[in-house]
């Protein structure tokens, strides 16, 4: 090729026009849970196969109850996967397979207590959990910028933590942009979002998009498309006064009767299954939701490893594998 001052001002733009399409591609991902063993790549291949083009990968920090300011994370002890060195593992092992990354550090409270009502007792108490909390997120802040991953969740649904010490998380956002270049994002829960205040240092607003949606026993696709319209409004409203769109840190809906009334529900006992009800809800979600110009896309709740050992029609739980609602991913996943 001659390498005319013509030619070199096309190939800038395609360079720039390829750069801002990638950049605006939707997010198809799943959430990769964090498993005892390394991956290789038969435990890739099926999130390929469902047409997925992120992952969300979750090491852990553990702590005893809501009032105690200690997180113990990045230990022995822990599962593989719940590790730095887990986290790394996996996050190369999904980029070699073409599938980037949002690294999404979360705590686990005893007993499965809500971490949204993780609220100290004293002053003491706030600092020593602000300096925990910074030693947790910035091993993992460290590690998503060694691997260039290119979405980063600061915190998952910690809104007393939020309300009482919001100077703290906007410093910690300011350190965290000192070493980490890609996006930022943060996991609210559904009832949380509105009032989060800090998403203008943020790129994406991040729901963990549990919202009621019926309260039929098997709702069908057109009662889920209606019941969305509230939220949907809502979030579009939220969208436009920060300037941010919308991402679905995890959505998912549990394959039992009434899947749509209290979505955030994983209790174990919960009922008889229903196939049709996971399937219908989640037809309804990206029918309403993943075409709108605000949405930047989501990550289903949730995806193991082992994906010839899990789910089925006898399952009851949020994974959509090896059911119908597998299926649902690949037709809307593949529409990208």
């Amino acid at each position: 090729m001659s390498w005319t001052p013509r030619t070199v001002l096309i190939y800038i733009l395609l360079i720039v026009t390829s750069g801002c399409a990638q950049d605006e591609a939707r997010i198809n991902g799943v959430s990769f849970v964090a498993a005892r063993d390394q991956v290789d790549h038969s435990h890739v291949t099926p999130v390929k196969q469902l047409g997925a083009n992120y992952a969300a990968v979750m090491p852990f920090g553990f702590i005893r109850s809501i009032e105690s300011p200690d997180i113990v994370h990045n230990t022995q002890r822990q599962w593989f996967g719940e590790t730095r060195a887990g986290a790394k593992q996996y996050i190369e092992k999904l980029n070699e397979n073409g599938i980037q990354v949002m690294v999404k550090p979360q705590i686990w409270i005893s007993r499965g207590e809500f971490t949204g009502h993780m609220k100290m007792k004293t002053e003491e108490a706030w600092k020593a959990l602000e300096a925990s909390y910074s030693d947790f997120i910035m091993t993992y802040v460290d590690m998503a910028a060694e691997l260039k991953a290119p979405v980063f969740c600061i915190g998952t649904e910690l809104e007393q933590f939020i309300i009482n010490r919001p100077e703290y998380w906007s410093e910690l956002i300011t350190q965290i942009r000192k070493k980490y270049k890609g996006k930022l994002t943060y996991a609210a829960n559904w009832d949380e979002y509105k009032r989060v205040p800090f998403w203008k240092q943020l790129d994406f607003i991040g729901v963990d998009a549990y919202f009621p949606v019926s309260n039929s026993k098997t709702p069908s696709v057109e009662e889920v498309i209606n019941g969305w319209q509230p939220w949907k409004q809502e979030m579009l409203s939220v969208s436009e006064r920060e300037g941010k769109k919308i991402l679905f840190t995890e959505f998912g809906y549990r394959s039992v009767d009434y899947t749509g009334k209290e979505p955030w529900v994983s209790d174990r006992n919960l009922g008889p299954v229903n196939i049709e009800a996971q399937t219908n809800s989640l037809k309804a979600t990206f029918e309403t939701i993943w075409d709108e110009p605000w949405f930047a896309g989501g990550f289903i709740w949730k995806w193991f490893i082992e994906h010839d050992k899990v789910g089925g029609d006898q399952n009851p739980m949020y994974t959509p594998q090896n059911k119908p609602a597998q299926g649902i991913l690949e037709q809307y996943f593949s529409k990208q």
